[in-house]
């Protein structure tokens, strides 16, 4: 397994159930972490709680293509390169059709899909530069297999999935690896506005997420995890 250590990680959405826990265990391996989130203060809070320098935290609404590329721009002028990308930012909008609305859909299209790829123009360019680098996303088993009420979130996760796998094509002449992790029912806040009757005491938590995110941020050079899949056995309704 590759070290983390010293390695430069970007976290998107460090602020989130999934992105703290992630802070948490990169940190514990000695990793130079750049965190990104929509509240500041938060970040912040985060950053020092694991005795990073607030330096290194960027307030950022990744739905903003001219702030996304100006955060890259900012990180560059200290380092050379990201070498991990952990995009952990996203919205789950689970909604029947017939109450989805078209403000609904385009949320979860311009965070979900177009956000990640704004992140892609802004960071890929260095790493193509140096010719190495890796790419975490997480589509989510939405991603792959279609759910009844999650049209719009569904849409966005299958639009990155594809995606993210036509770049990995672009890139198979460089060391630039892309790993998609589609998460089943994570027990995280993301769920907190949603009106589904689930099993949340039987969903994945959010630390158990992080590991595998971790574990995927040390796979070795001479290969790559295009996929892994995580989700419960079993959190349907009750």
């Amino acid at each position: 397994m590759e070290s983390l250590f010293k390695k430069n990680v970007l976290v998107v959405g460090a602020t989130g159930g999934i992105g703290q826990e992630v802070v948490q265990l990169l940190k514990a391996n000695n990793a130079n972490l750049y965190l990104t989130g929509r509240d500041l203060n938060r970040l912040k809070e985060i950053a020092t709680q694991n005795a990073i320098s607030t330096n290194n935290c960027f307030q950022l609404d990744i739905t903003d293509a001219n702030a996304v590329e100006n955060i890259a721009q900012k990180i560059h002028q200290q380092i050379p390169q990201i070498d991990i990308l952990i995009n952990a930012a996203g919205i789950g909008i689970i909604k029947p059709l017939e109450k989805l609305s078209t403000d609904d859909f385009s949320q979860s299209i311009d965070v979900n899909l177009k956000g990640t790829f704004y992140l892609l123009k802004a960071f890929l360019p260095a790493m193509k530069a140096e010719k190495k680098g890796l790419i975490i996303n997480i589509p989510g088993v939405l991603g792959k297999t279609p759910m009844a009420g999650a049209s719009a979130y569904t849409a966005s996760k299958y639009g990155l999935n594809g995606m993210l796998k036509s770049v990995r094509e672009e890139l198979k002449r460089t060391n630039i690896r892309i790993t998609n992790l589609y998460l089943g029912g994570v027990d995280s806040p993301f769920w907190d506005e949603i009106d589904m009757r689930v099993n949340r005491d039987k969903f994945i938590t959010a630390k158990e997420a992080a590991k595998a995110i971790w574990f995927l941020c040390q796979q070795p050079s001479s290969g790559v995890v295009s996929e892994m899949v995580l989700q419960p056995f079993n959190h349907q309704a009750i």
